[in-house]
């Protein structure tokens, strides 16, 4: 069995991507799996989350609280810079209401759930991030109605409801990780515990893969029957995934922070709530349908950049 996870872990990129294609071609062939595809998301990114805390000792998370530098970086870029660059990129859709809120919903909102995996794949500090996933959490609940008044007028903030960012944050995050300390509490003791941590830090790679290919096979077919008006929001999502890259190095090295620090920083910064924010889109108008469409295809093109962004972000943030 070693072997297997010492070869998955050297071919994990390609693995990505194969698994991507596998669950495009699967939600392009077999459009009738997209409701299957969709229920199974939050369990198996519950799982994939719950294998990456194991490896994270409760104790960092808890320094990672008292570490006011790295916190001072990570908030300053998700809710002061981040809003600026937004509120241009969405001027380029202003005149599509449907994909103004779309564009303005996942990208004011910062990932809690999977950044922290992209990070750790990456050798960034997923500890001090994970510690920092409440404060993001509470922030862009309050701070988001705010944002889409100032952005899209004051009737886009009637339709938004905090009950699907608390039943998310429940789900992906609280369970897994009281699921991740009540092991790591019986492996002290136990060797069924210390099997439960090696088992699950062996089957990253391939929850990862299930992850990408069930989020990307649940939405394919949908954002495929109205590729021509999406094609609009694409530019501006890759633009921004280019700019968090740079903002976010160029943030960490004002704040002083060591090499791990600053590659959280940048994946924090570059990765989106998508599928906390999806049920918020699926709840709008009829006339507003687009929106969900357009958080689904920044789910797509982020996940590619985070292939790109595992290997690209150590060369750029380099160990000192």
């Amino acid at each position: 069995m070693q072997r297997f996870v010492v070869w998955w872990n050297t071919h994990q990129i390609a693995l990505y991507l194969a698994a991507m294609i596998i669950g495009g071609l699967v939600g392009v062939l077999a459009p009738g799996t997209a409701p299957t595809l969709t229920a199974a998301t939050n369990p198996v990114l519950a799982l994939l989350l719950f294998a990456t805390f194991l490896g994270v000792p409760l104790v960092e998370i808890g320094r990672s609280l008292t570490d006011v530098r790295f916190l001072r970086v990570v908030l300053l870029v998700n809710f002061a810079f981040v809003p600026l660059l937004v509120w241009v990129l969405s001027r380029f859709v202003a005149d599509d209401r449907g994909l103004l809120i779309g564009v303005l919903l996942v990208l004011l909102t910062p990932s809690v759930d999977y950044v922290v995996v992209f990070t750790g794949l990456a050798g960034g500090a997923k500890a001090r991030l994970l510690g920092a996933t409440p404060l993001l959490m509470l922030l862009q609940i309050l701070l988001l109605p705010a944002y889409l008044w100032l952005f899209a007028g004051g009737d886009a903030v009637e339709h938004i409801e905090i009950g699907p960012f608390i039943e998310a944050f429940v789900v992906i995050i609280v369970l897994p990780l009281i699921a991740a300390a009540a092991v790591q509490s019986v492996a002290r003791r136990q060797q069924v515990g210390r099997a439960i941590e090696q088992a699950m830090a062996g089957a990253t790679v391939p929850l990862m893969m299930l992850t990408l290919a069930v989020v990307i096979g649940s939405q394919i077919a949908a954002v495929g029957g109205e590729v021509l008006t999406l094609l609009r929001v694409i530019p501006l999502y890759v633009v921004f995934l280019m700019v968090m890259l740079v903002a976010g190095l160029a943030a960490s090295r004002l704040g002083r922070l060591d090499a791990p620090e600053s590659r959280a920083v940048i994946f924090s910064g570059a990765t989106r709530n998508s599928l906390v924010v999806l049920p918020l889109a699926l709840a709008l108008p009829a006339d507003l349908s687009i929106a969900p469409l357009a958080v689904v295809t920044q789910t797509l093109v982020e996940l590619l950049g985070m292939v790109v962004f595992v290997r690209l972000v150590p060369k750029v943030a380099p160990d000192r």
